[in-house]
């Protein structure tokens, strides 16, 4: 699998060069993106909110065969049962590889939930806290759905990101395997160490 980070939890996931893009993002939503430009044969969102639920702003193909067991799977955007900010579903791509997207995810999994979501060779979490879970609890969330491979999003640097979400280093000083890619992407194999993969946003 071949996954990029575009920005904030906007991802684009490839096997067999077919093409799923995640979570994108209106123009303007997110302070300090550039707009984006992309195509694909799938687009999906978790939520609808403008900063995970542009479908518009991708090209779509036709033609692919698509590779990938697409499922979604509820949750809540808060730790309220949805009263504050709602639905929010967890994204699963399974093909060669299992990858789980998990939105905006702001309350704790049930054990059947878990039971799915265990197994997974990727998991892109968001760790910012405020609007998502925080940093300790993507930590906590991590292991236990126990993924080879966690990518953190929807975090703040100096650059890009909402001002009242948290930075990144407070994810990876709870991670003891991080590791930090100088771009926006990760090719995905079998043989991929296990690692928490912090990436570059192609669109930051």
């Amino acid at each position: 699998m071949k996954l990029t980070w575009f920005g904030h939890s906007c991802f684009a996931a490839e096997e067999k060069g077919f093409k799923v893009i995640m979570d994108p993002y209106k123009p303007g939503s997110v302070p300090g993106l550039k707009p984006l430009r992309e195509s694909a044969d799938l687009v999906l969102c978790s939520h609808g909110h403008s900063d995970h639920n542009a479908a518009e702003q991708i090209a779509l193909r036709t033609g692919g065969s698509n590779p990938f067991i697409v499922t979604q799977m509820e949750s809540f955007h808060d730790d309220r049962r949805g009263a504050l900010r709602g639905i929010n579903r967890i994204l699963i791509l399974k093909g060669e590889i299992k990858l789980v997207h998990m939105g905006d995810i702001g309350c704790s999994l049930r054990e059947n939930q878990l039971e799915i979501l265990r197994g997974a060779d990727v998991l892109l979490i968001p760790v910012g806290g405020f609007y998502t879970i925080d940093a300790a609890q993507a930590s906590a969330m991590a292991d236990q759905i126990g993924a080879r491979i966690v990518v953190p999003m929807h975090y703040r640097s100096s650059s890009f990101g909402y001002k009242e979400i948290g930075t990144l280093d407070a994810f990876t000083s709870l991670r003891s395997d991080t590791v930090f890619h100088d771009g926006p992407v990760l090719e995905i194999g079998p043989d991929t160490p296990a690692q928490t993969a912090v990436l570059r946003p192609l669109y930051g």
